[in-house]
């Protein structure tokens, strides 16, 4: 049985979007946080790989063009910047600071947990870049000597986590202002936050879209300085 799965070549790709239909599905169904598209879509692939017996590096194989196209997809969240770009002029200041407020807590809060849980150094390297979208963050991740592979779970959980607990956050804390929502989803969430964020308004959306290049370029400046505390 396995052996006749892994010889059908589109199985990974049919697998996916098939999952993810069914997550878009759930999500129209029952209009909740939770029921998160690309959570579910996860979730249904783990299972069928688990009860078919198929082989995670068949499946990673099959999908490398759809790992290939997160590059060129995140390049795309430049239209909403472009239709809000008079909000954005207007809010950079404040749009900066909370971005690099934001993106340096991450980078030493992620460093905290791993030596208070006694982590070794390539598994702390690899969970740093966890806010930076994983297109950025398996490049600074793997560059730092971490497993790529890690990091992305990592970066992809949470971006999840962010699109399920963003709106209730935002509720929680009466973080009504919609920069600040952007602010917020962005920097910690990446994409998946952004597209939380566009479900919120459109403004949020570009200020997300912004913030999540912003927190990458960060990420990426700011890590070899906390590598070196490592050393």
């Amino acid at each position: 049985m396995v052996e006749f799965l892994e010889s059908i070549s589109l199985l990974p790709l049919v697998l996916t979007f098939a999952c993810y239909q069914v997550g878009l599905w759930l999500r129209k169904k029952w209009n909740h946080p939770i029921v998160n598209p690309l959570l579910i879509a996860v979730i249904l692939i783990i299972l069928f790989l688990l009860a078919t017996g198929v082989s995670n590096e068949f499946y990673q194989e099959g999908t490398k063009g759809i790992s290939w196209l997160l590059t060129p997809v995140t390049v795309c969240l430049a239209v909403p910047l472009y239709e809000q770009v008079k909000q954005l002029k207007k809010n950079l200041p404040a749009i900066l600071a909370g971005v690099a407020a934001g993106a340096i807590t991450s980078l030493f809060f992620v460093l905290g947990l791993c030596l208070l849980l006694g982590t070794d150094n390539q598994v702390t390297v690899s969970l740093l870049p966890k806010s930076a979208t994983s297109a950025m963050s398996m490049v600074l991740s793997e560059q730092a000597g971490g497993i790529g592979t890690l990091t992305a779970a990592v970066s992809i959980l949470s971006g999840v986590q962010g699109a399920l607990m963003g709106t209730g956050l935002c509720k929680l804390l009466k973080l009504t202002d919609p920069i600040a929502q952007g602010v917020a989803l962005g920097t910690a969430s990446h994409v998946v936050g952004t597209s939380k964020a566009n479900e919120m308004g459109a403004l949020q959306g570009a200020v997300s879209s912004l913030s999540l290049a912003v927190s990458g370029i960060l990420t990426a400046i700011f890590m070899p300085l906390v590598l070196l505390l490592l050393k």
